[in-house]
């Protein structure tokens, strides 16, 4: 069995560390180069590292501090945020990153997803799909972009499809709803996903206990599991959640070389 990924997410802002709720009232978190040493340290599989404004300023994404946290890692880097087209792409591979993750502009123009994957290879594209609920009463969701600020008519499980078919090797999904609740991972958007792509699932948005892990991956089939203010805050190590989702049977890495 293929071992899950416990991924911690740098959110920066003006070249710190942010974190909020819903992607609102974001407050510092630290310095992403020195978290980033240190979850390396900690045991992470990934470190992701999203420019949260990039896109909603019409900016591209820091090279400078992808340069500098790729430096510090040993681990593979996933970087996102304000990449519009291939010359984006190749900026922030150029600088360090393994993978990049790619939203507004995927939705925009979905043939980026193709042309990136032919060029860099399905495994080094992500696309992230934020999502919010919008019938309570049925399971359904849209698209949100623009750093979550626009609801779309697009329903999210029907863009992960078109996502895989389009090029792209992962999916980081990431509920708006739930986003720095602490409530758990949005188990019924996850799974219906999950159910519906091939590709890997990153589960993001709404973790705040050790079962929130697993139950992302037992309950709702995720390949991997990401949070943020859990990790920033201390308030979970890694280390806590590999060995819980070892216990439970999980095949994760808990060593590494």
């Amino acid at each position: 069995m293929r071992a899950k990924r416990v991924i911690p997410c740098l959110d920066v802002k003006d070249g710190r560390v942010v974190k909020g709720i819903s992607f609102v009232d974001l407050r510092d978190a630290g310095d992403p180069v020195e978290m980033a040493r240190l979850y390396d340290e900690a045991g992470a599989d990934e470190v992701a590292l999203l420019d949260i404004t990039a896109t909603t300023e019409n900016r591209k994404t820091f090279v400078d501090v992808v340069e500098r946290v790729s430096e510090v890692l040993r681990v593979p880097l996933v970087v996102g945020g304000g990449i519009r087209s291939l010359d984006d792409i190749s900026a922030i591979i150029n600088a360090g990153a393994d993978k990049v993750c790619i939203n507004s502009a995927a939705y925009y123009d979905p043939s980026l997803l193709s042309s990136a994957s032919k060029v860099y290879g399905s495994q080094a594209i992500i696309c992230a799909i934020d999502a919010t609920r919008i019938n309570e009463a049925q399971d359904n969701w849209k698209v949100c972009i623009n750093g979550g600020k626009t609801i779309t008519d697009t329903d999210a499980v029907f863009w992960a499809i078109e996502a895989e078919q389009r090029g792209a090797g992962e999916i980081l999904l990431t509920s708006l709803d739930k986003d720095g609740t602490k409530e758990g991972f949005d188990l019924a958007l996850t799974k219906a996903i999950t159910q519906a792509v091939t590709i890997p699932v990153i589960a993001s948005g709404g973790v705040g206990a050790l079962d929130h892990f697993a139950q992302g991956i037992l309950q709702a089939g995720a390949d991997a599991v990401l949070a943020a203010s859990v990790f920033h805050y201390g308030e979970i190590s890694i280390k806590q959640v590999k060995e819980y989702l070892a216990s439970l049977g999980i095949t994760v890495l808990l060593d590494k070389e």
